[in-house]
C-alpha cells in the first residue's frame, strides 16, 4: 500500500471512529454524565465533519456546493465551544443556559460576517478574509481550550472535598485531550494558510487518528462523577461554593459541636475503619456519624486543617503501612495492599502514599524490611 492508500485508509477510520463515538455518547447507553455526554457527542460529530473534504473525494461524491460549504464551515466553527460546554457539564451538574450565555454568540456570529464577505470577494484561496476566518478558528480554539483546562483544574480542587479516591472522576484525560487539540488546531491551521490543499498530509491524519483512539477509551470508561440523588447533590454543590467564598471560616456549628464532631470521626475511623470501602464519600461519612456532609466538611476543615480527601487517605496510607510490614502480608502485591487499604487503583495509591511519607509503598516495605 502507497502513501496515499495509507493516509486514504486512516482518513476513513478517522470520519468512522468519530461518528460512531458520537452516536455512542449522545445515546449513552450506560445513562452516565448525561448532558455532559451529549454535548460531548455533539462536539465529536462536528469534529468530524473537518474530514468531509476528504470523504467526498474517496468516494467520488459530486463537489460540495459553495452554499453547503458555507453552512458547514459555519457549523465547524461550533466546535470548541461545544466542547467547553462539555466541559462545563462534566464539572457542573446544575448548569443551566441563562440570558448570560448568549455572549457565546458573537464569535460565531462574527465569523459567519467574515464567511459571507469571503464569498461576495470571490479571490483566491488566500484572500485575506480566508485568512481572517483561519485565524478567528485558531482564536476561539484557543480562547475555550485555556477556559476548559481552568474549569478542570477547579473541578479537581473541589472533588477533594466530597471524594476519597478521585482518580476516576479527576477529568485529568481531557487535559492531556486539550493540549493535544490545541496543538492539532495551530498544525491544521498552519498547514491551510501555506500549504492549502484538499487533504491533510499523513502526519496529521495519523496524529489525528491516535488522539481520536484515547478519547474513545477514556471517555467510554468515564464514571458518573457526581453519582447523588438531588438533595445530596444540593448539599455538594453547596459545599463547593462555600470553598469559593471570602468567609470560608463562616462557623457552621458551635466549638463545642465541633469537638464533638472531631471525636466522633477518629472513633469511628479507628473502630469501624469507613476508610477501607474505595467507595467512600462524604455523604456516606456524614450519615454514619448522623451528621449532615455541610458539617463534616467543616469539621474535617476547620478541626483537623484537611480536606475530606486528605483526611480518608491519611488513614489509608497507615493501614497500607501496617500491612506492608506484616509478614502474612509478604505473598501479596502492592496493587493487593493498595486495595486491601482502600484505594482503588496502584496508581492513585502509589501517588498518596509518596506524598505523605516521601517514599513508594515499594521503597517503604524495603526499608522497613531492612530495620
Amino acid at each position: 500500500m502507497n502513501i496515499d492508500g495509507l493516509n486514504s485508509l486512516i482518513i476513513i477510520l478517522i470520519f468512522g471512529s468519530l461518528i460512531l463515538l458520537s452516536f455512542l455518547k449522545i445515546s449513552n447507553p450506560l445513562n452516565v454524565n448525561k448532558k455532559a455526554n451529549f454535548y460531548f457527542g455533539i462536539f465529536l460529530f462536528l469534529w468530524a465533519t473537518f474530514w468531509i473534504d476528504e470523504i467526498t473525494v474517496l468516494i467520488d461524491y459530486p463537489k460540495i456546493s459553495e452554499t453547503v460549504n458555507l453552512l458547514l464551515r459555519f457549523i465547524q466553527f461550533f466546535t470548541p465551544l461545544l466542547f467547553y460546554f462539555s466541559i462545563v457539564n462534566f464539572t457542573t451538574p446544575n448548569y443551566k443556559f441563562g440570558k448570560s450565555d448568549f455572549k457565546y454568540l458573537i464569535l460565531p456570529i462574527l465569523f459567519l460576517v467574515i464567511l459571507l464577505l469571503q464569498t461576495a470577494d470571490n479571490q483566491d484561496d488566500l484572500s485575506l478574509f480566508r485568512l481572517i476566518s483561519i485565524l478567528l478558528m485558531l482564536v476561539q480554539s484557543l480562547f475555550y481550550a485555556i477556559a476548559s483546562y481552568l474549569k478542570i483544574r477547579k473541578h479537581q480542587k473541589n472533588i477533594l472535598l466530597f471524594s476519597s479516591n478521585a482518580n476516576e472522576i479527576d477529568l485529568s484525560w481531557l487535559e492531556y485531550i486539550i493540549l493535544s487539540i490545541l496543538v492539532m488546531s495551530i498544525i491544521i491551521s498552519v498547514y491551510n494558510i501555506f500549504f492549502y490543499s484538499l487533504s491533510l498530509n499523513i502526519f496529521i491524519n495519523s496524529t489525528s487518528l491516535i488522539i481520536i483512539l484515547f478519547i474513545a477509551y477514556y471517555s467510554l470508561k468515564q464514571k458518573e462523577i457526581f453519582p447523588f440523588d438531588k438533595k445530596q447533590l444540593s448539599e455538594i454543590i453547596a459545599i463547593n461554593e462555600q470553598e469559593e467564598l471570602i468567609e470560608i471560616k463562616r462557623k457552621v456549628v458551635s466549638d463545642g459541636e465541633l469537638i464533638q464532631l472531631k471525636m466522633q470521626l477518629n472513633k469511628l475511623m479507628l473502630e469501624q475503619k469507613p476508610y477501607l470501602d474505595s467507595e467512600l464519600n462524604l455523604i456516606k461519612l456524614a450519615k454514619l456519624v448522623n451528621s449532615t456532609p455541610h458539617q463534616i466538611s467543616y469539621a474535617i476543615n476547620s478541626g483537623f486543617n484537611e480536606n475530606f480527601f486528605q483526611f480518608i487517605n491519611k488513614y489509608r496510607v497507615e493501614e497500607a503501612k501496617e500491612l506492608l510490614v506484616k509478614k502474612e502480608m509478604n505473598n501479596y502485591s502492592i496493587l493487593g495492599i493498595a486495595y486491601e487499604s482502600g484505594f482503588n487503583s496502584k496508581t492513585s495509591f502509589n501517588n498518596t502514599f509518596k506524598k505523605i511519607t516521601n517514599q513508594t509503598p515499594s521503597e517503604f516495605k524495603k526499608n522497613s524490611s531492612g530495620l
